[in-house]
């Protein structure tokens, strides 16, 4: 698209709405505002393109996103709704005046009705760190309006997270989109649920866009999502819809979810009590360090089936025994592990202290081994006072029991 064809057409530019759901009420809370041009043979198309060509002067792009932000809030105080407004940004277009004429916009509009703490800037993407010190002094200023603040075109690049924590946003807008991507889906899971971890130590709201698809759905909602927008629910419409139009397909799809983590976890509990009776037996009431590796090869064939590699530690994380790893169907001693310490590893001693308390053993969440990179889960219990047995359980047989993955 020609940008001089915009600006000699700019009352074209129009403004089209997507909604927003959220988890809890499982109803619209608000609408993104997304700029579309309507051309002469009717067809409506995106003005993304145009306010991402990096070639357009800053004041075209202030210009058509004034109209735009206009003809938005006109219709919403024109149906008096009281949802929340998504607004998009670029941080160049609001470090021009330090966001001054976007809040003057906004607050000609409060005597029409508009409230300000249903106002959601919405920034897209990160800049550099001089630039998101002053984009932090404006939004704390917005702040004190009651508009809040989103960081979006999240979810693709980890290395942002340190930035985002800066901004303090009220919601991270997480997108789902590599999610179908074939490539290190993985590491992107990983990636994703570090920003689930992040928005709850901050107290922002995580939002997943660009849904598509019902496995989407259930990502975001096993990982903290309380808002949800994206085709898979509405696509963008020059009108606002019900704000229940989606609320049968999602209290359908969360029934299923719930149905099938219920499963999941009734799979655990009974894998983890399995491994107790079968490891309880085999506990001897006392054993010296040097008698460790003796008595781990003795329990090996008991275990053969689910683990690859088993060692003791001590209640500090300092390991006592070798690492009893198993080759094939042969089991064999790595004594170079030998005094090394677990202690740093997430909920290591969480968990120690309350394998020392309730008496039973312990099922890890899911996580990517450091020497062989599979996917495994680890099997705690006490042995004696301060010693701990340690049981990985291999990916071959998760994978063989999928409600263990």
């Amino acid at each position: 698209m020609d940008p001089l064809d915009v600006m000699a057409n700019i009352e074209r530019a129009t403004p089209y709405y997507q909604a927003i759901f959220s988890a809890d009420a499982q109803e619209v809370i608000g609408y993104e505002v997304l700029g579309r041009f309507q051309m002469e043979n009717g067809d409506v198309i995106s003005l993304g393109p145009f306010f991402r060509d990096k070639n357009v002067p800053s004041e075209y792009l202030l210009e058509v996103d004034k109209i735009i932000i206009q003809k938005a809030l006109n219709y919403f105080t024109e149906q008096n709704c009281m949802l929340k407004v998504f607004i998009n940004q670029s941080a160049d277009l609001l470090l021009e005046d330090q966001g001054e004429s976007l809040l003057e916009l906004l607050l000609t509009y409060v005597p029409k009705g508009l409230r300000l703490d249903n106002i959601v800037i919405e920034l897209d993407g990160l800049s550099s760190k001089e630039e998101n010190e002053h984009l932090h002094h404006i939004f704390s200023y917005y702040k004190t309006y009651g508009i809040q603040i989103s960081v979006a075109n999240i979810g693709d690049a980890g290395g942002n997270m340190d930035k985002i924590g800066r901004l303090s946003p009220n919601i991270i807008k997480v997108n789902l989109e590599i999610l179908r991507q074939s490539y290190e889906v993985a590491a992107h899971q990983d990636i994703l649920h570090s920003l689930a971890v992040l928005s709850r130590k901050i107290g922002a709201t995580l939002l997943y866009e660009r849904m598509e698809a019902s496995f989407q759905l259930q990502y975001a909602w096993r990982n903290g999502g309380r808002y949800y927008q994206g085709y898979y629910l509405h696509k963008p419409s020059p009108v606002f819809i019900e704000n229940d139009f989606a609320k049968k397909v999602l209290k359908e799809k969360f029934q299923q979810f719930i149905r099938y983590e219920k499963r999941k976890l009734q799979a655990i509990h009974q894998f983890t009590a399995r491994l107790q009776n079968l490891i309880q037996p085999l506990l001897p009431k006392k054993i010296e360090m040097e008698e460790l590796d003796e008595w781990l090869l003795s329990i090996a064939e008991k275990i053969s089936e689910i683990s690859f590699r088993m060692y003791v530690c001590d209640e500090n994380g300092f390991q006592l025994s070798s690492n009893m790893v198993k080759d094939e169907d042969c089991w064999t001693a790595i004594e170079s592990s030998i005094g090394k310490n677990w202690s740093w590893r997430p909920y290591f001693l969480e968990h120690v202290m309350k394998m020392s308390m309730e008496r039973k053993g312990i099922l890890s969440d899911i996580y990517s081994d450091i020497d062989t990179g599979e996917t495994v889960r680890t099997y705690s219990c006490l042995i004696t006072e301060g010693k701990f047995l340690y049981i990985d359980i291999a990916y071959n047989y998760l994978y063989e029991n999928q409600d263990l993955l």
